[in-house]
């Protein structure tokens, strides 16, 4: 039996948001603190206290627990700033899991484009296509997310 087509297709999101590349990549990335959803979208949830990127290849992103305990997200496997990143991504599980993500910067009038594609699913065993699914909403969000900080001084 093959697997489903969607299960193959990466989750595909972008917002445009009023902010030249160079700070909308910086506030995506060194500044995601200021506006990731940790509350709901963490490995911590509402006791998830920050979350930090590592700059460059071999970097990790990393969520910190109110406890102090660390979670790595992923590591970093292309850093091209301000045009994008690309990066395996576990929240919390074994990096044996890992699904790819890639964000991507570009130009678009006065702002940029954000788009996000995450895939790779195939990684994630049994559970891949309501994960996916779980992600495809998720992105949604937390990209809304993203866009209103730029609105409220990003």
């Amino acid at each position: 039996m093959s697997e489903p087509t969607t299960l193959r297709e990466p989750v595909r999101h972008a917002v445009d948001v009023a902010l030249p590349l160079e700070r909308a990549f910086e506030l995506f990335t060194r500044d995601v603190a200021r506006w990731w959803p940790l509350a709901s979208h963490s490995c911590s949830q509402e006791k998830g206290a920050t979350v930090r990127f590592g700059a460059g290849i071999g970097a990790q992103v990393v969520e910190r627990g109110a406890d102090g305990r660390d979670h790595v997200w992923g590591t970093i496997t292309q850093w091209q700033p301000p045009h994008g990143f690309e990066m395996t991504w576990h929240p919390g599980q074994d990096a044996a899991q890992a699904t790819a993500l890639e964000v991507r910067f570009e130009p678009r009038g006065e702002g940029c484009r954000v788009s996000v594609r995450h895939g790779g699913w195939e990684a994630r065993g049994a559970n891949a296509a309501e994960l996916r699914d779980n992600y495809d909403r998720g992105w949604v969000y937390v990209l809304g997310c993203y866009s209103g900080s730029t609105r409220s001084g990003g």
